[in-house]
C-alpha cells in the first residue's frame, strides 16, 4: 500500500505489518515524522495502543484488551497521521482450553475443545459455537479432548490424547468409539478418500481406512506437545509437532508415507489450515514474533496475524479466520477463501 499523503509536520505511516492482530500482538509500523515533537502515541480506534518501539521512522504498539477492528493513528505532539485501516480479531467465546484447532462444521458453527491438564476430569469437554457466538456444551464425559475434524458426512471425530481413543460423534452430541489404541492420539485429518489420519505424539501417525483398518502410515520424531495436521494440495499430509527448539519445521508426507521436510525455522508450530489460493497458516512463531505465519506455495512465510499463545485456527464458510488461543476463540474477518477438505 503506498505512502499515504499528508500536510508537512504529519506523521506519515507507509506501511503496518502485518494486517491483522489479537489483542496482545503488535503492529510494526514504518513511516516517517513519528517524533517530530515527542514521544509517538498510537490508538487503534478510540483506545490507546501502547509503544513498545518509538523513534522517527519506526513505531512497534501493542494491541490493547478492548480495541476493535478500526483505524490506526500515529500522533506526534497534537499532529495526527491519516488513519490506517487494521483488521483486529475480536473476542467470541472464552473460558476454553484449545490445544489445536478448533473445527468448523458445513454451516459455520464452530466447535472447541476444553482439554484440561492430563488425566483432568471436566464438566464439558467440547463446545459448540453457533453463529451468533452462543457457546453450549457439545460434549460432556470425554477426557482431554484434543483434536477435532469432521468428515464428509458431518460427523466430527475427537481424539483423546488421555486413552488413546478417537470418539465419533454425532450432530446430536452422541459419542462412540470410533477406533482406539492409538496412543497418545492428538492431530486428526481425513484425505478426500475418507481415510482419517491419527496423530501419536510418540511418533507414529497412524492411517484408519473407511473400513477401520488401521495401518502405520509414517514415523517423525516425538513431538512434547502434539502432532498438528492439514491436507493440502496433492494429497499431502502436513504435520507440525513442537519441540522445544525455536527452529522447528512443518512436514509434508506423501500420499504413500515419504517425509520430507517443507519448510524451517517457526519457533513452536502448532494448528494448521489451508486457503484456497493453497497457502498455509500456522500457529507458531517467525523471527521471534508470535501469531499467524503464511506460507506461500514457493515456501515463503510471513506473519499474517500477530498474537500471543494461538495453537490453533480455521477458516469458516463466510471467509473468517477463527484464531484459537489456549483459553479461548477470536474471529478475524481476513476474507479469505478456506481450502475446501473435501
Amino acid at each position: 500500500m503506498p505512502t499515504r499523503k499528508s500536510p508537512d509536520g504529519r506523521p506519515q505511516i507507509a506501511q503496518v505489518k502485518p494486517v491483522a492482530a489479537i489483542a496482545g500482538g503488535e503492529f510494526v509500523i514504518q513511516g516517517k515524522g513519528f517524533a517530530r515533537t515527542d514521544r509517538p502515541r498510537v490508538t487503534i480506534g478510540d483506545v490507546a495502543a501502547p509503544v513498545v518501539i518509538g523513534s522517527d521512522s519506526l513505531v512497534i504498539a501493542r494491541v490493547p484488551e478492548g480495541a476493535a477492528a478500526g483505524e490506526l493513528v500515529v500522533a506526534s505532539g497534537n499532529q495526527l497521521s491519516e488513519a490506517w485501516a487494521c483488521d483486529i480479531g475480536i473476542p467470541i467465546a472464552d473460558s476454553l482450553h484449545p490445544v489445536a484447532n478448533p473445527a468448523v462444521d458445513a454451516f459455520g458453527n464452530i466447535y472447541s475443545t476444553f482439554s484440561g491438564s492430563r488425566g483432568q476430569k471436566v464438566a464439558v469437554a467440547v463446545y459448540k459455537i453457533d453463529l451468533n457466538y452462543n457457546m453450549k456444551p457439545f460434549i460432556n464425559e470425554m477426557m482431554n479432548a484434543t483434536g477435532l475434524a469432521f468428515d464428509r458426512e458431518g460427523l466430527l471425530y475427537v481424539s483423546s490424547r488421555h486413552d488413546g481413543i478417537v470418539y465419533q460423534v454425532t450432530p446430536n452430541g452422541n459419542a462412540s468409539i470410533f477406533v482406539e489404541g492409538m496412543g497418545v492420539a492428538t492431530g486428526l485429518a481425513f484425505d478426500v478418500d475418507g481415510s482419517l489420519y491419527v496423530g501419536d505424539r510418540q511418533g507414529t501417525i497412524f492411517k484408519i481406512s473407511p473400513g477401520r483398518q488401521i495401518f502405520v502410515f509414517a514415523t517423525l520424531e516425538p513431538s512434547i506437545a502434539a502432532y498438528h495436521f492439514a491436507l493440502g494440495p496433492e494429497g499431502y499430509l502436513y504435520v507440525t509437532g513442537p519441540t522445544t527448539s525455536s527452529f522447528d519445521c512443518v512436514h509434508r508426507i506423501s500420499r504413500t508415507g515419504e517425509v520430507e521436510v517443507f519448510y524451517r525455522g517457526l519457533g513452536r508450530p502448532q494448528g494448521m489450515a489451508f486457503d484456497a489460493e493453497n497457502r498455509l497458516y500456522v500457529a507458531g512463531s517467525l523471527g521471534g514474533r508470535r501469531g499467524v505465519v503464511r506460507i506461500n506455495p514457493n515456501r515463503e512465510a510471513e506473519l499474517f496475524l500477530s498474537g500471543p499463545g494461538i495453537v490453533g485456527l480455521a477458516f469458516t464458510p463466510s471467509r473468517s479466520l477463527v484464531v484459537a488461543t489456549t483459553n479461548g476463540l477470536y474471529r478475524a474477518d481476513a476474507g479469505i477463501k478456506g481450502r475446501p477438505l473435501f
